[in-house]
């Protein structure tokens, strides 16, 4: 029997053999969640000229040294509507936040610090050149690269953009992910069960992570153990020219087991099976042209785990993205943890904080890779590593988060 794959070098091999997607051009108002395939530099100069950060009245410094100068309002500058004389040796002008400051003057003295009547203005306070503007180009210039090829834009990039002149981004065009249920155990979500049937569940999941990581799930729906009906399905995956097929199911030795052959009869070359983690040891991986295809186990829990250790990080290569690998944190164990295997173990755990505001993982006691509920109550997946000593409470350890959506 062949060794067990350590995770690490599944997950390289698989993204080894895969190269960023082509972009294409998006609507700024459609590329949240979307990667830049291009830099995007600024089209012009935020904020465009000297402008106020507060509301009052813009002068000379000079003409307000000391507290108790009086000087003539001559003007107002708003925003959108700037003044547009110059303001000479005792002049002021109203003046607005955002607003242009007017040529001639150095400084703002506040709203609250003046006293108006009519056509003249006195203020309590001295002024200071400079206080209270906003110099043009305090948030960029013109032919500033602000956000980098490689980065999934978020809502605040949005604004970015905007503000940089863009209406149209360059990105990298979703990923396809064909998604298969296989069983003769499974019905569809909302259907009754037969006497030996459970609801196909793991799909939801798989087409969640495939959307929150930037791609485009297509449901293939649940096919039965019958090798035919599978081979039949990735040959569909194949026609919709899938960048990505998932099988869910059917991955391990058993009699009913038929992902395998079916997946080579399809054309696809399996690169490997079986890997050292606990959920999800018989796991597969393989290509078929430029589809890569993942044979995830039919626990629950497995093809979760699994998803977010293999499938993210794909869909982020593919993607174009520059942070695709899991992220791992450190934290303290939350209790005792007795000596692992030859498996890395990935352990459903709530994440808590200890006084000194550090994380503390404590893993549930059951793990059974069949439960959902354990899962969806997870706030982090332990790690413990293969061979790893017994562990005490509040020795170091990692953990690798599931944030919501995932």
């Amino acid at each position: 029997m062949s060794a067990l794959l350590p995770v690490d070098e599944a997950r390289a091999r698989i993204l080894a053999g895969l190269t960023p997607l082509t972009s294409e051009t998006v609507r700024l108002a459609d590329a949240l969640g979307r990667t830049l395939s291009k830099p995007l530099a600024a089209r012009r100069t935020q904020p465009p000229w000297d402008c106020s950060a507060m509301d009052g009245y813009a002068l000379r410094a000079a003409d307000a040294a000391a507290p108790g100068a009086t000087l003539r309002v001559v003007g107002e500058s708003a925003a959108g509507r700037g003044y547009a004389g110059r303001l000479g040796s005792g002049e002021a002008a109203r003046i607005f936040t955002g607003a242009p400051v007017p040529d001639g003057a150095d400084a703002i003295l506040l709203q609250e610090d003046a006293s108006r009547g009519g056509d003249l203005v006195t203020f309590s306070e001295a002024a200071t050149a400079g206080r209270h503007i906003r110099r043009a180009g305090l948030d960029f210039s013109a032919g500033e690269i602000l956000l980098e090829a490689g980065r999934r834009l978020g809502a605040r990039d949005l604004a970015l953009g905007a503000a940089l002149g863009h209406g149209e981004v360059e990105a990298s065009r979703k990923p396809r992910v064909a998604i298969l249920a296989t069983g003769d155990e499974l019905v569809a979500a909302g259907e009754i069960p037969g006497p030996d049937q459970i609801v196909a569940s793991n799909a939801f999941a798989i087409a969640g992570v495939v959307t929150a990581e930037g791609g485009e799930p297509i449901d293939l729906g649940i096919a039965p153990d019958d090798h035919r009906t599978i081979v039949s399905a990735v040959e569909r995956a194949i026609a919709a020219e899938a960048d990505v097929l998932v099988t869910l199911g059917g991955a391990s030795v058993g009699d009913h087991d038929l992902i395998q052959p079916a997946l080579k009869e399809a054309g696809v070359q399996l690169d490997f099976w079986r890997i050292a983690m606990r959920p999800g040891k018989p796991m597969m991986a393989g290509r078929r042209g430029a589809m890569l295809a993942l044979g995830l186990p039919g626990n629950p829990v497995s093809s979760i785990v699994c998803a977010l250790l293999f499938l993210a990080p794909a869909l982020r290569k593919l993607t174009g993205r520059s942070d695709v690998e899991p992220v791992l944190m450190r934290a303290k164990l939350g209790r005792d943890m007795p000596a692992n295997d030859h498996r890395d173990d990935y352990m459903r755990s709530a994440l808590t904080y200890d006084s000194e505001g550090f994380a503390v993982a404590t893993a549930f006691e059951r793990q059974d890779s069949s439960m959902l509920r354990p899962l969806a109550g997870a706030e982090c997946l332990l790690i413990r590593p293969a061979h790893a000593a017994v562990g005490k409470i509040g020795e170091p350890c990692r953990i690798m988060g599931l944030p919501h959506p995932l």
